[in-house]
C-alpha cells in the first residue's frame, strides 16, 4: 500500500477544521442517547459473539514504510465486554508472542521465556497503534459516554457525513485512554473518525475508520489510519480482513493456559 503524504495531510488538517465548523447543539436528539449510539457502533466495530480476525499494522513516516507488524485477534464476549487474544504473526523475532486481555487485566507471554508480564493498554505495539488498539472492546464497557451535538465532519474518505458527537470520559482501567472525542454516523451508526487524548488534555492521536465491506453480516470499517497527534508525518495504518466465527474456549483467556497455544 502506498501512502499519499497528501491525501493524510488534508485528513488531518482539512477534517478538522470541517468538523469544527458546524456544530447543531441537540435538539430533540431525542431517540439516540449517548449510551445507544455508542452501542451501535460497537456491534459494527466488532461482531457481538466470538470471533476472529486477521490485523495488519503498517507505520509510515513521510509516506514511507517503516515496519510492520501482523496479528490474529481471537475474541470472545463476557459481560457485555470481550476477553481477547492476540497472537503475533509477524515479523519473525515477534512470532508467538502473545496479548491477553482477561477482564480488565493485559497480558504479554512471550514463548521464549514462557513467562506473562503485566502491561499498559496505553503502551505502542507498532506506531501510533496501541496494545489496547488491537485488543477487541465494547467503548460502551470503557468509558462513560455523553452527547456532545452533531457536527458535519470530512470522514477518511474524502465524504460530508452528519454525525452525532460523543464526548467519552475512561470508566474502566482496560480503557487505553483517558478521554476520546468520537464521531459516529446518525444514518448508519458507522464509527467515522475519534480523537484520543491523555489525562492532562494533550491530543494523542487521530483515527479514521473506512473502507466498510461487508464482514460477518454487517458493514464494517477495515482500514484505521491513525495520524499522530504530534508529528501529523508519522501514520499507521490497520487493514482487518477475514473477519470469521470461531468457537473460542474460555480456557483461552487463562494466562497460565498459553504456552499451550498453537496457531
Amino acid at each position: 500500500m502506498e501512502l499519499d503524504r497528501r491525501e493524510f495531510a488534508q485528513m488531518m488538517f482539512g477534517g478538522m477544521t470541517l468538523a469544527g465548523l458546524t456544530s447543531f447543539g441537540l435538539p430533540a436528539e431525542a431517540a439516540a442517547s449517548a449510551g445507544t449510539v455508542l452501542k451501535q457502533a460497537d456491534a459494527i466495530r466488532n461482531p457481538q459473539t466470538s470471533f476472529a480476525v486477521y490485523v495488519k499494522l503498517t507505520n509510515y513516516v513521510r509516506g514511507k514504510v517503516r515496519e510492520q507488524t501482523s496479528v490474529t485477534t481471537y475474541s470472545r464476549p463476557t459481560g457485555g465486554q470481550f476477553n481477547t487474544l492476540v497472537h503475533i504473526n509477524a515479523p519473525s523475532a515477534d512470532r508467538g508472542k502473545i496479548l491477553l486481555r482477561n477482564g480488565n487485566i493485559l497480558w504479554l507471554y512471550d514463548p521464549a521465556s514462557k513467562a506473562s508480564v503485566r502491561i499498559s493498554p496505553r503502551q505502542r505495539l507498532l506506531g501510533n497503534a496501541s496494545n489496547g488498539d488491537v485488543v477487541s472492546s465494547n467503548l460502551v464497557g470503557d468509558y462513560r459516554a455523553k452527547l456532545a451535538g452533531t457536527e458535519a465532519i470530512v470522514d477518511g474518505e474524502k465524504k460530508t457525513r452528519d454525525c452525532h458527537k460523543l464526548q467519552l470520559t475512561q470508566a474502566a482501567k482496560s480503557a487505553p485512554y483517558s478521554s476520546v472525542e468520537f464521531w459516529v454516523d446518525q444514518a448508519s451508526s458507522q464509527p467515522v473518525k475519534g480523537k484520543y487524548y491523555t489525562n492532562s488534555g494533550k491530543l494523542i492521536k487521530v483515527a479514521w475508520y473506512r473502507k466498510a465491506r461487508n464482514q460477518m453480516g454487517a458493514s464494517r470499517p477495515t482500514e484505521i489510519v491513525i495520524a499522530d497527534g504530534f508529528d501529523p508525518n508519522k501514520v499507521t495504518v490497520m487493514q482487518m480482513g477475514n473477519y470469521r466465527a470461531k468457537d473460542i474456549p474460555q480456557s483461552w483467556f487463562n494466562k497460565e493456559w498459553l504456552p499451550n497455544f498453537k496457531a
